[in-house]
């Protein structure tokens, strides 16, 4: 475990009082943004069957888990080893099959089902909730702001994709309710009309793109 207890210890003298001033700035929330970019970074190197990217985005990812398991120790809540230790137990308490004297399963299907009931058990009389508790989606969000903070940057055109004097009106009266507001409704809307607003941003964000490329390479 060479590496990983190499990797604790440099995050905590990051982290440290005459450590890195980014890094000892940060708040689990601070950083949510760049954890959900990483994800998406190994996501991409997994499409492109790229395993040198692979095993970077991998390290990049795991430094996230290690950095909010350090912030953790040290308000006193719990740390890597904690960390590390409660998923082990989970995956061999809902592997019976494997690790226990439950019997073998024969095939994936059967696996699933078994964890579906050992998760129920587990939670036992957790009172139930109005949503169905999802994990949180990578979404197009992320992608089309850093689209525009280069494109904003750069100053590269995009035709008549991006109408830039809406952006700059609704920025003059945008307030951070009032965009929740509009992205809710507007999201509300797409859900109505059976239009999907990640696919729709997503794709709309990679023409920006797309035109974008295309006339600076003129």
């Amino acid at each position: 475990m060479q590496g990983i207890d190499r990797l604790i210890t440099t995050t905590a003298k990051l982290r440290a009082p005459d450590g890195c001033p980014w890094d000892r700035e940060q708040t689990h929330r601070s950083i949510c943004d760049a954890l959900v970019e990483e994800v998406a970074e190994v996501l991409q190197a997994i499409d492109n069957d790229d395993v040198p990217n692979l095993r970077e985005e991998l390290g990049d990812l795991l430094f996230h888990v290690v950095l909010h398991s350090q912030m953790a120790a040290e308000a006193g809540q719990f740390n890597f080893n904690d960390v590390a230790n409660e998923v082990t137990e989970k995956m061999v308490r809902r592997h019976p099959h494997v690790f226990g004297d439950g019997h073998k399963l024969g095939d994936s299907a059967a696996v699933i089902q078994q964890w579906e009931q050992i998760k129920l058990k587990e939670k036992g009389d957790r009172p139930a909730t109005l949503f169905k508790d999802l994990p949180p989606a990578l979404n197009s969000i992320l992608l089309a702001r850093d689209v525009w903070k280069q494109i904003h940057k750069k100053n590269l055109d995009t035709g008549t994709l991006v109408d830039r004097k809406n952006i700059e009106s609704n920025q003059e009266q945008l307030s951070e309710a009032a965009a929740g507001k509009k992205l809710f409704e507007l999201i509300a809307a797409c859900r109505n009309a059976g239009i999907d607003p990640d696919s729709a941003l997503r794709r709309f964000t990679q023409n920006v793109k797309d035109v974008a490329e295309k006339h600076h390479a003129k």
